[in-house]
């Protein structure tokens, strides 16, 4: 096997962004500076419609993080795979306005036909379209891990790398999701994936100290169990990494649901008053209804090998929103903030990652660890497993994944909340 060369990577890319050295000001709506150059990317999608996660991601790309032609990355998409082509179909008609070369494999997005890699970078997004669902757990078969080998594969056949963004968790499984892990370590492949949440607008604006002391977490969240449940382990994991020691990894999971959600916080595995906490930084429902947790409750129960417990809480009888909460050691009162996320297009949280994107297609560096994805993907694959075997518990040793937080900055401006209030002012 030819090992890809990195340098040969990071000097084509990287010798116009020197002066990024450091984290720029993610103001998401001044002009970028002159400096940086629009790098050429390839998307690499399973299907593009209206507001699906391509087209709000992708689309940033095309016509600006507002999606109205205003300022956006310093991006230009270029060429572009979709695995399906639904009646409802959005790319050829992107691609013939804006000049996209339609791909009819993977390679051939990747390379553009060429011997060499001449895109900077690559955007997997595998969410949405026609795929089945495990026939035991229920979870959809999004073949991520397909797309990933494919652009692998295009990689080693020309002997170099680019970086790699995969939206969402790495795979419906762990062993594929691994696999991805494992190949992008072993060919040198720049390496980013996961949800917008933790970079979403966050209220209040809480930041764990680094290094705190943690004695018990929470977040909730609402929707379906898999695809709403991976974004709540998300807004719990990029707060809890911040704790002493940084992140050693899940000792065990647990999903349980009706009665098994009574006899979890009796034997005290999870604290009502800490998903509450977090819950309650939330919207209120309209007319002010009760919050509760409801015959259609599914909590995850998640206990770290250093001890730390955390509990995952999913109902739309508790909110429809995301947000977390912790007890910090000898405070007395729990830590907890709601992630805000834009609920119409242009679904400006993309916009914030899509920042994230593009300064590790610019420097070559992911913008934050990749473990933290591989963690929450393993947590949820085992939740899907608990939940389909009466709620068992079930021990995690391939989980003890260790790693330390990066300090890239969630939103801070411009939140839909916001600007909803200074046009009611």
């Amino acid at each position: 096997m030819q090992t890809p060369d990195r340098r040969r990577f990071l000097t084509s890319t990287a010798a116009g962004v020197a002066a990024l050295a450091g984290l720029r000001d993610h103001r998401l709506f001044a002009k970028e500076p002159q400096s940086r150059r629009k790098l050429p990317v390839a998307g690499v999608v399973t299907h593009y419609t209206n507001n699906s996660h391509a087209d709000v991601l992708l689309g940033k790309i095309l016509t600006g993080f507002r999606q109205d032609g205003g300022p956006g990355p310093n991006l230009e998409l270029v060429s572009l795979y979709t695995d399906q082509v639904p009646k409802n179909d959005l790319s050829r008609e992107v691609a013939e306005k804006h000049g996209i070369r339609i791909c009819k494999t993977i390679d051939e997005a990747v390379t553009l036909g060429q011997k060499t890699v001449p895109v900077a970078g690559v955007i997997i997004v595998g969410e949405h379209g026609d795929y089945p669902v495990t026939p035991d757990t229920g979870q959809k078969m999004y073949p991520r891990r397909r797309l990933f080998d494919g652009v692998a594969a295009a990689f080693e056949k020309q002997g170099e790398v680019r970086p790699v963004f995969s939206d969402k968790h790495l795979s419906y499984n762990w062993a594929d999701a691994k696999h991805m892990y494992d190949l992008a370590k072993k060919m040198e492949i720049p390496f980013m994936a996961g949800s917008s949440v933790p970079l979403s607008w966050r209220w209040p604006q809480l930041t764990l100290p680094q290094d705190c002391e943690l004695t018990e977490a929470a977040s909730v969240g609402y929707g379906s169990v898999e695809a709403y449940g991976f974004h709540a382990l998300e807004s719990l994991q990029c707060m809890v990494e911040r704790r002493k020691g940084g992140e050693t990894g899940v000792a065990s999971v647990q999903a349980v649901k009706g009665d098994a959600i009574e006899m979890a916080e009796k034997a005290g595995q999870w604290s009502r008053q800490l998903v509450f906490a977090a819950a309650n930084t939330t919207p209120p429902f309209r007319g002010n209804r009760e919050r509760k947790l409801d015959e259609r409750a599914v909590i995850f129960l998640v206990e770290y090998r250093d001890g730390l417990r955390a509990a995952v809480a999913l109902n739309g009888a508790l909110t429809h929103n995301f947000a977390f909460a912790a007890q910090v050691k000898g405070e007395p009162q729990p830590r907890a903030c709601w992630m805000e996320l834009e609920e119409d297009k242009p679904y400006g949280h993309f916009a914030f990652l899509l920042q994230a994107i593009d300064q590790m297609m610019q420097t070559g560096k992911p913008s934050y660890p990749v473990e933290r994805t591989l963690l929450t993907t393993g947590i949820l694959d085992a939740a899907m497993h608990s939940l389909a075997d009466n709620s068992k518990r079930i021990a995690t040793p391939e989980l003890a994944i260790r790693y330390q937080p990066a300090q890239w900055p969630f939103a801070k401006e411009n939140a839909p909340s916001r600007r909803e209030k200074a046009i009611a002012s």
